[in-house]
């Protein structure tokens, strides 16, 4: 198991040499969005709307960030079940998503449509959110305000610590 330091923006171009159990330290620019945000999504796909953000070579970070405590950036920020997203993941891969951090297992849609994407599936430590958050610099919420905790916020992060979970070549740490 490798060990790798890599910028968001960067995912697809150095997916080859992620391996299922590799530890990653991402940086860069990263979306929130859960089961909520992701149904206004597609409903914005389905219309021809435009997205709160550029989908291709994204991050998604399945979490709902807690209200942020006075003087900090961010409250606790920890990944939410990925599952529940599994039914818009090979959609969203299609259209050009670089990779996706949640917690759990995904389906065999989701990982057919990663391997076809030469995209990627991190998990972060569930249960770890004020860990997590420690490594978001700033925070600012730009869509779906009405939706509270999961709105869709840009978050900017610094070595924030996770685990190749499902790369781009098919393997799996679930199925190991």
């Amino acid at each position: 198991m490798a060990v790798h330091n890599i910028n968001i923006s960067e995912i697809k171009s150095n997916a080859e040499k992620l391996n299922a159990g590799d530890t990653v330290y991402l940086s860069g620019t990263v979306y929130t969005s859960r089961d909520a945000a992701h149904k206004r999504i597609f409903e914005l796909l389905d219309r021809g709307e435009e997205l709160p953000f550029e989908l291709e070579g994204a991050c998604i970070y399945f979490a709902g960030p807690t209200p942020t405590p006075e003087g900090m950036v961010i409250g606790s920020c920890g990944p939410t079940t990925s599952g529940r997203m599994d039914p818009y993941s090979p959609r969203l891969l299609d259209l050009g998503l670089a990779g996706m951090i949640g917690k759990g297992e995904r389906n065999e849609a989701v990982c057919q449509a990663l391997v076809r994407n030469g995209a990627v599936y991190f998990c972060a430590v569930g249960g770890a959110g004020a860990v997590c958050a420690r490594s978001v610099v700033s925070c600012e919420e730009i869509a779906f305000k009405d939706l509270g905790c999961e709105s869709v916020k840009r978050l900017e992060i610094k070595d924030f610590p996770v685990v190749v979970a499902i790369d781009s070549k098919g393997g799996n740490l679930f199925r190991k």
